[in-house]
């Protein structure tokens, strides 16, 4: 008598695998997620830390501009009254002061306020469905 029974190991079907494909995917797609989320928690926390220190180191450089600034007005104060010294020293961080502000002036007076190619393309992207529209209904 021959034995035509099947092999106990079950072999999963086809419905069965494309269930089992689809739950890993979802575990995949959402343990990549939460990969994701701790790897820019962490980028994060070390871009702040960075705008911190960048910033004190701002903070800090300013201070030295205006101790700079106090040693220029000293040293001329050694050849000049302390009053005239700091005028002199005023009046000429007021101009380069005015000489910046009007070199932004001119950056920012270049600037478009909307995105004239961008504008452009748009109008000529719906003529251009506007025009396939009429051939298509004249056809």
């Amino acid at each position: 008598m021959s034995d035509t029974t099947r092999p106990t190991s079950h072999e999963p079907t086809t419905g069965e695998l494309v269930s089992q494909l689809s739950q890993e995917s979802s575990r995949l797609v959402r343990d990549e997620l939460r990969l994701a989320q701790v790897e820019l928690t962490e980028a994060a926390k070390h871009a702040g830390k960075g705008a911190g220190l960048f910033s004190a180191g701002g903070v800090l450089a300013l201070y030295g501009l205006g101790t700079l600034i106090a040693t220029v007005i000293l040293a001329l104060a050694l050849v000049l009254p302390a009053w005239l010294a700091a005028l002199i020293v005023a009046v000429v961080l007021f101009a380069a002061a005015g000489v910046a502000a009007l070199m932004g002036k001119k950056q920012v007076d270049q600037v478009s306020p909307k995105p004239e190619r961008t504008v452009e393309n748009v109008k000529s992207d719906v003529e251009a469905v506007k025009e396939a529209r009429q051939r298509d209904h004249t056809s």
